[in-house]
């Protein structure tokens, strides 16, 4: 009979069965080797536990460690067990009581264990050890001496040795073998009191905590006493008696030096803070690290450190190329343009060398400069010192300012509008009235002239006899009083203008009561004569010396007078109201030849031909000395913001000077050929002006920024042209209108001329 063959499929499927049961026998043989290893440990966990000293109860804890870290709490709702005994779950699942009832831990896993009426057996007798109580001692005998006897050494001392110290007999402790990182946590992973265990690096040992050490730590981290016995809360004791005591224990006053800061301390504060000052004292210093790479082939010049002087490298020779051939290829052989080509370049970016051909090498003659570069060679080398020459690429455009476009800068006059003509000689002074409707003229023919600014028309003139030298309108609307200087004498005129209750105030501030006469017995009165002029309806100020020039201050009381030649009394204030005189407190440091007020302070401005002075009127001192450094200073204006200052010389200078930014000229302006004559500048508009003996007029933008960082912008916006010239003289003076951006010109020419936008 034949027996079937079975297919392959049950062949596998009896193969697979076979191996199952192969590893079902191996894991029940592991299993038993595991329960019989855990019997043994049990049995000696119950050793040590009953060889243990009794612990020390702590009514006031209410929380306990268990051998795994882990924390309970004695009479919570989770809690089985009765008030002394605490349970806890370990870290591989099994349930261990703590050291109030010293009990074994039972592995349900094992199969090993003890009946109930064992565990009760225990429990109790535990229980009785636990509740003895251990006296604790202060004694330093209780302590264990330390096996390194090494004292106070540092330990990395040892770091490269085979010993960590030595012993009390003098022996060599060596040190253990370290574990490696991996099996060391998994052996504190099956190890349940790995959590106990502290390594004590100065004995090289594992120390185990007792649970009274563990204890202490657990009550020291909640901020209580070390001992459970402490009373932190005993009453207290008064161990000084007060029986039959009428005075203190010391009646001696308190000393002073408990009040009052100590001045010892005070000083040596002072020294520290002179150390630290001076960098002898220098907090987080860190230590200079050494570099721990090297350039191994790299240039021993690189890395040299020299104390002085940057080290330069000797530079190093081209080495030759194909052109240095005698042989060279047609490529490398210039031209005759080409050659012609490096004499228009500089020397420096000169080809040195410049290839030739020659047949051979017979044919190459000495090289005529070997001689020179040696020499200059060695130069380089040893002798002449070195320095790096950077030379910079700049376009010449990008050095010029980036000014505004002159559209963006309107309105400002451009071109002539009117024509004001009268005089028969030379317009030598002009100037505006406060509202802008009138302007007053005077000329080298003796007569003072008033015109209407719109329509041209003279409305008033005076024939004073001499020579005008300097006319100047009172800034205050409500006083229409025009000062004119004619050789030694200044006239303050009545113009006329105004309504009726204005001239009835007028006639009483220009009248005179009594002459004053001079006194020379004084030095302090001025010899000035304050006269009423009838003839031209005003006053006349007789001085000693001709008058060059009358300024008015800002409120219209004050007005000064420039005598140039009167020496200390050059310059005079005058108070109109009070018809008073008196010079200023200040000497004189040169010829005088301009004078100012301040717009908005009580400062007074006096330009001799090389410096200008600026003083404070009622402190009476000197503020600020400007250094035009020019040739000779011919006039001068103040900007309406009082911190700025133009001033115009006879040899075609104009300098700008920033008071606030320094005492020199912020910009110096070569802008006329010939002597400047006036400056100008606009009350509102950011516009200013210079006339000149070339018949021209040049007009700026001059813009004044509030912000301190920022400098004043200054641009050159027209040249003014239309006077004719008259024995060497040109434009005499300029004004700007108030309201206005119109400039106002007088020429040599006798005509006035009115430019507007």
């Amino acid at each position: 009979m034949k027996v079937p063959r079975r297919s392959a499929r049950q062949k596998n499927l009896q193969k697979d069965a076979e191996k199952e049961e192969a590893i079902n026998l191996l894991e029940q043989k592991e299993n038993t080797e595991e329960a019989v290893e855990r019997s043994k440990d049990e049995e000696a966990v119950e050793e040590e536990n009953f060889v243990e000293s009794p612990v020390v109860s702590d009514d006031d804890d209410d929380e306990d460690f268990s051998d795994d870290g882990s924390l309970g709490e004695s009479g919570s709702e989770d809690s089985h067990l009765s008030g002394e005994e605490d349970v806890f779950l370990s870290s591989d699942g099994e349930d261990s009581f703590d050291a109030k009832s010293d009990d074994v831990s039972g592995n349900g896993a094992s199969g090993s264990g003890r009946d109930d009426t064992e565990h009760g057996k225990d429990d109790d007798a535990e229980s009785d050890d636990s509740r003895t109580v251990v006296e604790e001692s202060d004694s330093s005998e209780d302590e264990v001496d330390p096996r390194n006897t090494v004292g106070d050494v540092p330990l990395k001392w040892y770091k490269e040795e085979e010993h960590i110290g030595y012993d009390l007999a003098g022996k060599k402790i060596k040190k253990k073998e370290r574990q490696d990182k991996l099996d060391s946590f998994l052996a504190s992973v099956d190890d349940s009191k790995n959590w106990r265990k502290i390594y004590d690096e100065y004995n090289d040992e594992e120390v185990e905590l007792t649970k009274e050490e563990v204890k202490v730590i657990k009550r020291l981290l909640k901020g209580k006493a070390p001992h459970a016995d402490f009373d932190p809360y005993a009453p207290y004791v008064d161990w000084f008696s007060w029986d039959d005591s009428k005075h203190p224990l010391s009646s001696a006053p308190e000393p002073k030096r408990r009040f009052i800061p100590s001045k010892w301390e005070s000083k040596k504060v002072v020294q520290y803070v002179r150390a630290i000052r001076k960098g002898l004292i220098k907090f987080d210093e860190k230590p200079k690290e050494e570099p721990s790479a090297y350039l191994l082939w790299g240039d021993d010049s690189s890395a040299i450190d020299r104390q002085g002087l940057a080290y330069i490298p000797a530079p190093k020779p081209k080495l030759p190329g194909h052109e240095e051939s005698y042989n060279p290829s047609l490529e490398y052989i210039p031209t005759q343009e080409e050659i012609n080509s490096y004499q228009l370049m500089f020397e420096e970016d000169r080809p040195k060398f410049i290839p030739k051909r020659f047949t051979s090498l017979r044919n190459v003659p000495a090289y005529e400069k070997a001689v020179n570069e040696n020499f200059g060679r060695c130069l380089d080398l040893y002798l002449c010192p070195r320095a790096r020459k950077k030379r910079i690429n700049i376009d010449p455009e990008s050095l010029k300012p980036k000014l505004p476009s002159r559209k963006d800068l309107r309105p400002y006059p451009t071109s002539c509008y009117l024509e004001y003509k009268g005089h028969k000689g030379p317009v030598v002074s002009i100037s505006t009235e406060s509202t802008g409707q009138w302007i007053a003229s005077g000329s080298s023919d003796g007569t003072v002239r008033i015109w209407e600014v719109e329509t041209g028309r003279c409305i008033r003139i005076w024939d004073l006899g001499e020579s005008v030298s300097h006319v100047s309108w009172n800034p205050l609307p409500e006083r229409p009083i025009l000062a004119a200087c004619i050789g030694e004498d200044v006239y303050l005129l009545n113009t006329g203008l105004g309504n009726a209750e204005e001239q009835k105030s007028l006639d009483e501030l220009l009248r005179v009561e009594t002459p004053s006469t001079p006194d020379d017995s004084d030095n302090d009165k001025i010899a000035v004569n304050w006269v009423q002029d009838d003839k031209n309806g005003g006053i006349r100020l007789k001085h000693f010396k001709t008058v060059s020039s009358v300024e008015w201050h800002r409120k219209g009381d004050y007005f000064s007078t420039l005598m140039p030649s009167a020496q200390s009394k050059a310059v005079l204030i005058h108070m109109l109201s009070k018809k008073q005189t008196q010079r200023i407190p200040f000497k004189l440091h040169g010829l005088p030849v301009s004078t100012a007020f301040h717009p908005s302070r009580s400062a007074f401005f006096i330009s001799t031909k090389k410096n200008i002075r600026v003083y404070d009127l009622l402190k009476q001192k000197l503020i600020k000395k400007l250094e035009t450094g020019v040739r000779e200073v011919s006039s001068i204006a103040v900007h309406p913001g009082g911190d700025n200052l133009i001033v115009g010389s006879k040899d075609g200078k104009l300098c700008w000077f920033d008071m606030d930014l320094s005492s020199q000229p912020y910009r110096v302006l070569n802008c006329h050929p010939k002597d400047i004559n006036r400056v100008a500048f606009h009350r509102s508009y950011p516009l200013f002006a210079s006339s000149s003996d070339d018949c021209t007029a040049y007009v700026f933008h001059g813009m004044v920024y509030s912000d301190l960082n920022q400098n004043p912008l200054i641009v050159p916006l027209e040249i003014l042209r239309g006077h004719a010239s008259e024995n060497g003289r040109g434009v005499m003076d300029c004004k700007f209108h108030p309201r206005q951006p119109w400039l106002f010109t007088a020429g040599a020419d006798s005509v006035i001329k009115l430019y507007c936008h």
